[in-house]
Order: C-alpha cells, then sequence, then structure tokens
C-alpha cells in the first residue's frame, strides 16, 4: 500500500516486512553492541535486518552468519597502518566490499551506514537511487576525531573529512544521534531540520553486563581493585591514567591497590611500556580483549572504575560506552570534567578538573577511602541506567526514526529478495 509505514511484517495482509541494510567500517557485528542492540530492536519491530562489516580477528571470523534472524554479511578488512596511504588502502578496500555485497543483498527500503568513517554515503546513495531511503547513524564526529588524533586544523586532510561530513549530512533523510551534544552539530554544522535529527543512546547490554559475587584474588592481595574498560587509542586518555596512578603511589602515598586495564587498540604496546618507565609493572596489569565472563569477573570486584579521557574536541561531546558499563554493573567512576561524562554519569562519578593528573589521583584515593560513598553511586548508576538511561528510551527513537525515513514511501516489492 502506497504510503504505508507499519513495521510489522503481518500489517497489510501477506506483505512482507520491510527490508533494513546496516552498513558498518569500523567494527564486527554483533561485537559491535550498539549496532547489534539497533539490529535487534528493528527485527523486533518486523523488520528484516542485514548487515555488511569487516570480519573480525578473534570472533565475528565467518564471512556469512544468521544470529538471532539478523543476516550478517562480512569481508575480509586490513586495519590501516603507515600514515594517510594505508587509511587510503583501507577505506578503498571497505567500500569496493559494501558494494559488492550490497548488489547482492538486493533492494532495501533503508540503508542506515554508520561512521566512521564518513564514507558510507557512496553506497547509500547509489542504494536510494534504487528506492532506499538513507539514516546516517553518527557514532563519531570525525572532523573532532581527527583533531584529537594529529592535531591539525588547518590541512588538507582535515578539511576534507570535513567536506566528508557534509556530503554526509546532506544525503541524509535522518540523522541519528548519540547523545544532544552530537544532535546540536548536526543542526548547527550540518544544517539538518532538529525534527530529523534523533538521539539514540548508547546503553549497556544488561543481559552482557550484571554484576556476579567479587572474586578477592583478582586484586592480588591488594585491599582494592581499580579497573579500566576499553580501547586504546590516542584519544583515550590510558596514558593519563598511567600517570595518574603513579601520582596516586608517589603524590599522595597510595601502594593499597592493584590496577587492571581491559583492552586493547592502536597504543596497548605503548601503554605497556610507559607502565613499565613509570615503575607501574607490579601494580598494573594488562588483559587486552577477555571473554565477557571475564570481564563481568573483574568489574564486579573492582572498588573504583577509571575514565581517563582528557578533554579535547571529540571527548567532551562524547558519550564514553564505558562509563555506561561501570553504571550497569554499580562502580562508583573517576573521570576528567567533560560536558557528557557528566550528562551520563551525574552523581554516579567524581569529576577531577579537565587533564589533571594529581587530582585525578586524589579523586581514587577519596573513593577508596569511603565505601558508603563508594555503594551510593553504584546504586546512582545503576537507577540511571534504568531509568533515564535505558535503552528502551533509545529504541522508541530509534523506531520514530525509521517512520520519519520511511514517510511516503512504497515498500520494496516482495519479489525482490537478496541474491544468494
Amino acid at each position: 500500500m502506497p504510503g504505508d509505514t507499519s513495521f510489522s511484517g503481518a500489517a497489510g495482509g501477506d506483505r512482507p516486512a520491510r527490508r533494513a541494510l546496516v552498513l558498518v567500517e569500523n567494527l564486527s557485528v554483533p561485537f559491535d553492541r550498539r549496532v547489534w542492540q539497533e539490529c535487534t530492536t528493528l527485527r523486533d519491530a518486523g523488520w528484516e535486518v542485514h548487515v555488511i562489516c569487516p570480519r573480525g580477528t578473534k570472533r565475528d571470523t565467518e564471512p556469512e552468519a544468521v544470529i538471532d534472524g539478523v543476516r550478517i554479511h562480512r569481508y575480509p578488512l586490513r586495519a590501516a597502518t603507515g600514515g594517510p596511504a594505508g587509511y587510503l588502502r583501507e577505506y578503498g578496500a571497505a567500500l569496493w566490499h559494501t558494494l559488492r555485497l550490497a548488489r547482492r543483498v538486493g533492494p532495501v527500503d533503508v540503508v542506515h551506514a554508520c561512521n566512521p568513517p564518513d564514507l558510507l554515503f557512496l553506497p547509500a546513495l547509489w542504494l536510494k537511487r534504487r528506492g532506499a531511503r538513507f539514516v546516517f547513524d553518527q557514532h563519531d564526529l570525525v572532523p573532532e576525531l581527527y583533531l584529537s588524533r594529529f592535531g591539525r586544523g588547518e590541512d588538507l586532510l582535515y578539511r576534507a573529512v570535513c567536506a566528508l561530513e557534509r556530503m554526509t549530512y546532506r544525503a541524509a533523510d535522518v540523522v541519528l544521534a548519540t547523545n544532544e551534544s552530537y544532535r546540536d552539530v548536526a543542526v548547527r554544522r550540518g544544517g539538518r531540520r532538529p525534527e530529523d535529527v534523533f538521539v539514540v543512546r548508547s546503553a549497556p547490554d544488561i543481559e552482557r553486563f550484571h554484576p556476579v559475587p567479587p572474586e578477592p584474588e583478582l586484586k592480588r592481595g591488594k585491599p582494592h581493585l581499580l579497573c579500566y574498560l576499553g580501547v586504546m587509542g590516542p584519544q583515550d586518555g590510558v596514558d593519563y591514567a598511567l600517570r595518574a596512578l603513579a601520582k596516586l603511589r608517589d603524590e599522595v602515598g597510595r601502594t593499597d591497590w592493584h590496577a587492571v586495564f581491559v583492552g586493547a587498540g592502536d597504543t596497548f604496546d605503548a601503554m605497556v611500556e610507559l607502565s613499565e618507565r613509570l615503575g607501574l609493572s607490579e601494580q598494573v596489569q594488562f588483559t587486552g580483549r577477555v571473554p565477557d565472563a571475564d570481564l563481568v569477573r573483574y568489574l564486579s570486584t573492582a572498588d573504583v572504575c577509571l575514565s581517563p579521557d582528557p578533554r579535547n574536541p571529540l571527548n567532551d561531546v562524547s558519550t564514553m560506552n564505558k562509563v555506561l558499563e561501570y553504571m550497569v554493573m554499580g562502580r562508583p567512576v573517576v573521570s576528567f570534567d567533560l560536558k557528557e561524562a557528566r550528562v551520563s554519569a551525574g552523581d554516579a562519578a567524581l569529576y577531577a578538573p579537565a587533564n589533571d593528573e594529581s587530582e585525578f589521583a586524589k579523586s581514587i584515593a577519596l573513593l577508596l577511602d569511603d565505601p558508603e560513598l563508594r555503594a551510593r553511586m553504584g546504586r546512582t548508576g545503576q537507577e540511571r541506567i534504568g531509568g533515564e538511561l535505558s535503552w528502551r528510551n533509545s529504541q522508541a527513537s530509534l523506531l520514530a526514526a525509521y517512520t520519519a525515513a520511511c514517510r511516503g514511501q512504497v515498500p520494496v516489492p516482495a519479489g525482490k529478495r537478496p541474491r544468494r
């Protein structure tokens, strides 16, 4: 029926469900938890969901998979090395594979492209010409990401990433923003109408994250455990956390703690080396990526969790997934004073002045000395995740965005099925 925007496969008699194609380049799926939550939300609303993404290295390695009803098409991709030429090779290969697999999937009602990079509007435009609507899911502000990594605002590459962001905004029918700060950018810098930008906040998977009994042996004989969870890239502040721990030892005089850093990334080896240079090897443990069960064990045992992202053009306006994951586990957080960190954590965190490692160390010490404050902050975090930051709210916003994108659209004909 022309103009029918119902999501239910049962709507309109025997008409099949609408079809969505989600494009991801930065992570594999379902490892990308935000994308996976979006996919399952759409599936539960009656959509037939396809995903095109890179293969993982240790998980998500199969080229084709159907997981919980979501059809995933993966391609081989080597991460960029060697500067701009490496990124050109990576992104060129990703675009070629994405277009190749999109042809196999066939016609879709919606193409849902997740950045970074801001290049997936190219296959999205190809699909738009075949009747699809384009939903731009802005996970990162790529110009700010570039400045935070490279610190250059006047060179050709920076101007290029700004131009690609503008083209992506222009091509999209609706935009998904991860928070109000990103929504403001889409309206102010992207020229989007406010009614075309929907805030779909990331939220922790409560089935994946729930406390288990603490295991004191993880503290390696110390009274307290500190925990960092997340990516280790140039902008993620692991170096700030390590220097703060050295100050906790040297300036505050506290050695009654063991710290574990869970995760991996571009700077992992450099952070291990920095820990050794700071003389922290006996008190700091790097696990790399670990299975979910081990991650939950560490978080359930932690007394204080660390969010050391320094203030920079990206971090100040970004929602940190690790903060939300700490909160759902009932852990108190120490963070630098960032705009969106306060929006997410509220009273579940202590905030050190931006990029001040000594004050970060003092905040850790304050929490170590006050178990009642730790418990109260942990409860506050869990209440926020169960209330205003719940994925239920984001689900409603996501489905509203799809309704807006598909308004007046004639669904893909039933006979147009994906080619195998």
